[in-house]
């Protein structure tokens, strides 16, 4: 499956929402979110065109979505597993977590499988000290007991 998109079907999935935006004022984070939603992250091309029509460069852009840890430059698999590695869930024992669903999924901390199925990335922290080690799949807290069912389950459900 090609994750790539031609620049002229970008610039029509965009201008809705540039439309929307049109005349307010700092309207960049909202706009950044709504072109995430829509694509998935923030490709190059969507980047160069909210730069263009707000005019901004491309690397004021860049400094801001950035600064966030919720927006995205690369495309994210259809699931996304997120392994807490903060101080509770990393004495409980995230690591040994992580090395296994990176070995189940053939992908390191911060990559996505081939198939965009999955994304596996570490969070510093879900909040959820009491109940560690935790892992988060598509926004769902899941609990060491149900962590080997996990990858499986999403896999038969066809995603969330």
């Amino acid at each position: 499956m090609s994750v790539e998109i031609q620049f002229n079907e970008v610039a029509a999935r965009i201008e809705p929402l540039l439309t929307n935006y049109e005349g307010q004022q700092g309207i960049l984070i909202s706009l950044l979110q709504d072109a995430q939603t829509e694509f998935g992250y923030l490709p190059e091309d969507v980047v160069g065109i909210i730069a263009d029509r707000l005019d901004l460069s491309p690397v004021q852009i860049y400094g801001v979505a950035s600064f966030y840890s919720q927006f995205y430059f690369e495309p994210r698999g259809r699931n996304v597993i997120k392994v807490c590695i903060g101080t509770a869930c990393h004495i409980r024992g995230s690591s040994a977590i992580l090395e296994r669903l990176e070995k189940e999924l053939d992908v390191k901390d911060g990559e996505t499988t081939p198939d965009m199925e999955f994304t596996l990335e570490t969070v510093n922290c879900v909040g959820c000290c009491g109940l560690a080690p935790v892992i988060v799949a598509n926004e769902r807290v899941v609990r060491k007991k149900e962590h080997q069912k996990v990858v499986a389950r999403l896999k038969s459900q066809g995603g969330k």
